[in-house]
C-alpha cells in the first residue's frame, strides 16, 4: 500500500490543480501563505521562545540554540521530532550540560504533545483556505480555529506531515472544505521541516527552563544519594 502512496498524492494534487481557474493568482496566494507560515514560525522561535528563556533563566538564548544546532538540522532533515530524540538528548546533555533526569522526562513528553510549530501551522492553513474560497471569518471562528488547532496539535503524531491529518478537525470545526488540503500538499514537505525544527527548539527550551528551575533540588538530591551511599558503605 505504501508503494502506491506517492502516486495517490500525485493524482490528488494534480486533480486539485486542474480545478483551478487562475493558476497564477493561486500560486501567488500559495507563496504568500508559505511566507506567512515561515514568518510566524521565525517570530515564535526568535522572539517568543528566546524571550521566555531569557526572562526565566537570564541566559543567552542564542548560545542555547547553538548547542541545539545538530538536533535542529537533524529534525529539518527527518521531519520528525521523535526520530531526532537521540540527537536532542546528546545535544542537551553533552553540549549544554543539562541534567539527564530532566531531559529523559521533558523531551519524550515534549516530542509528543509540545507541537508549538504545528499548532501555529494548523491555525494559519484554515485561514488561507477560507481566503482561497472567498469566505470571511468572524471573530468567534478565529477563536475556534485557535483553540482547535492547539488541541489538534497535541494529538498529532510526531511523524512527517502528521499535521495535515489533524488539520481536518480544524477545518471541520468552522465548516471549511476539507478537499482543499490537497493544495497544501504541494508545499507541506518544506514547511513540515521548518515546523519540526521549531518543535524541537521548543522542547529544548522547555528542558532548559526546567533544568534551571530545578537545579538546586537536583544538586540537593545528588548530595542525599552520595550521603546514603557513604552510610551504606
Amino acid at each position: 500500500m505504501f508503494r502506491y502512496a506517492p502516486f495517490g498524492i500525485l493524482f490528488l494534487v494534480s486533480g486539485k490543480i486542474l480545478e483551478i481557474d487562475d493558476m497564477g493568482n493561486t500560486a501567488r496566494k500559495l507563496g504568500l501563505y508559505m511566507i506567512t507560515v515561515i514568518l510566524g514560525l521565525m517570530i515564535h522561535c526568535f522572539i517568543t521562545l528566546c524571550s521566555l528563556y531569557f526572562i526565566i533563566t537570564r541566559k543567552n538564548p542564542f548560545k542555547f540554540y547553538y548547542g541545539c544546532l545538530q538536533a535542529v538540522i537533524t529534525g529539518f532533515g527527518t521531519s520528525s521530532s521523535s526520530a531526532t530524540l537521540p540527537v536532542t538528548f546528546r545535544c542537551l546533555e553533552e553540549n549544554l550540560r543539562i541534567d539527564s533526569r530532566v531531559t529523559r522526562f521533558v523531551l519524550p513528553i515534549g516530542s509528543t504533545i509540545n507541537m508549538d510549530g504545528t499548532a501555529l501551522y494548523e491555525a494559519v492553513a484554515p485561514i488561507f483556505i477560507a481566503q482561497l474560497n472567498g469566505r470571511s471569518l468572524n471573530f468567534v471562528e478565529y477563536i475556534i480555529i485557535s483553540l482547535t488547532a492547539t488541541v489538534a496539535s497535541i494529538g498529532a503524531a510526531s511523524i512527517p506531515s502528521a499535521g495535515l491529518v489533524t488539520m481536518v478537525i480544524v477545518l471541520q470545526s468552522v465548516g471549511l472544505p476539507v478537499k482543499d488540503i490537497s493544495l497544501i500538499f504541494a508545499v507541506d514537505f518544506f514547511l513540515d521541516r521548518i515546523r519540526t525544527a521549531v518543535n524541537i527548539l521548543g522542547d529544548s527550551i522547555g528542558a532548559g527552563i526546567v533544568d534551571h528551575l530545578c537545579k538546586k533540588d537536583l544538586i540537593h538530591q545528588n548530595h542525599d544519594i552520595e550521603n546514603q551511599i557513604d552510610n551504606d558503605i
